[in-house]
């Protein structure tokens, strides 16, 4: 993610406009002619690595950065990495020539299981210690929304005995939950349902409900809509607790989540890495109360909770 930000701050110039004077998010999107929506998302991340500079509003580029990624820099190597940028794209062709169209369109298509398959892997190793920051507590009845193979909620179950849960995800994801789950000898205390959360009102009956890595795929207002459905589910008084990157407001750190916000950009119509105080404010629309930070955000690990009212 780093060297495409740094190929494209390069092959716009980003760094030798932003060398002189410190720039607005208009100022440059009305230089480029881009999206100055888009646009301020990929100079935040280029802040978030060092390589510029935000300041009230505006951005420019850091002064050690600045001899080297501008055009009048005194040790210029803004020509090479131009260069590499040329060669990136030669690069992105290598399956197609080494592969039929057939075998690329075969591996393309080929996506959910691997992905299902790489949020368990990253996961895995820091389901336990959410689990405990979440603090499950006398829940009796957990929601796991877009719950994938199940990760989370075998953390939840083997933190609290008492603790049942109900996995919601699409039809194709569910199968894989229920391998992992009797795997581990848990289906017995696991309802699997199969739906969509963007077109489907989601089970009721829960004291619990754990959102985790979904906020950053939608749009202000498709969070807004996820939390209301999502409070539909619970009982009143019963909790939500959202994991994601959690940005500070000035949106560059931590740096983890502002690249993040990046390949959100690039991968999904309105997703974004979100601020503490737009969660919190989504929630609020949503009908939650007592919103609250349990964890400040280092690698998706930022926690936020809410209340349904009693």
């Amino acid at each position: 993610m780093e060297c495409r930000l740094l190929l494209t701050g390069a092959e716009l110039d980003l760094f030798t406009m932003l060398g002189a004077a410190p720039l607005a998010a208009d100022e440059v999107a009305n230089r480029l002619g881009g999206d100055q929506h888009a646009l301020c998302i990929l100079l935040d991340a280029l802040a978030a690595m060092g390589l510029l500079v935000k300041r009230d509003g505006t951005w420019q580029t850091e002064p050690s950065a600045a001899r080297l990624l501008t055009a009048s820099g005194p040790e210029s190597v803004l020509p090479m990495v131009r260069h590499n940028a040329h060669l990136w794209r030669r690069w992105g062709e290598l399956g197609g020539l080494v592969a039929s169209p057939a075998a690329l369109e075969k591996a393309a298509e080929d996506w959910l299981g691997p992905f299902i398959g790489a949020m368990h892997v990253v996961a895995e190793p820091n389901a336990a210690r959410i689990v405990s920051l979440v603090s499950p507590g006398a829940a009796r009845s957990l929601l796991d929304v877009g719950g994938a193979s199940g990760t989370y909620t075998l953390a939840f179950l083997r933190a609290s005995a008492e603790l049942k849960a109900t996995l919601f995800d699409r039809p194709p994801v569910v199968p894989m939950a229920r391998a992992r789950l009797e795997a581990a000898g848990m289906i017995d205390r696991v309802t699997l349902v199969a739906g969509d959360f963007y077109e489907d009102a989601l089970p009721k009956g829960h004291d619990l409900a754990f959102v985790s890595a979904i906020i950053h795929q939608n749009s202000p207002t498709e969070n807004v809509e996820l939390f209301r459905k999502v409070g539909d589910a619970l009982d009143p008084g019963g909790r939500i607790v959202i994991r994601d990157h959690v940005l500070t407001p000035d949106r560059t750190e931590p740096k983890a989540g502002a690249l993040f916000a990046v390949n959100m950009l690039v991968g999904r119509t309105g997703g974004n890495s979100y601020t503490q105080p737009e969660i919190e404010d989504a929630l609020k629309q949503a009908g939650f109360v007592r919103a609250r930070l349990l964890h400040p955000d280092t690698r998706m690990d930022g926690l936020i909770e809410a209340f349904k009212p009693s």
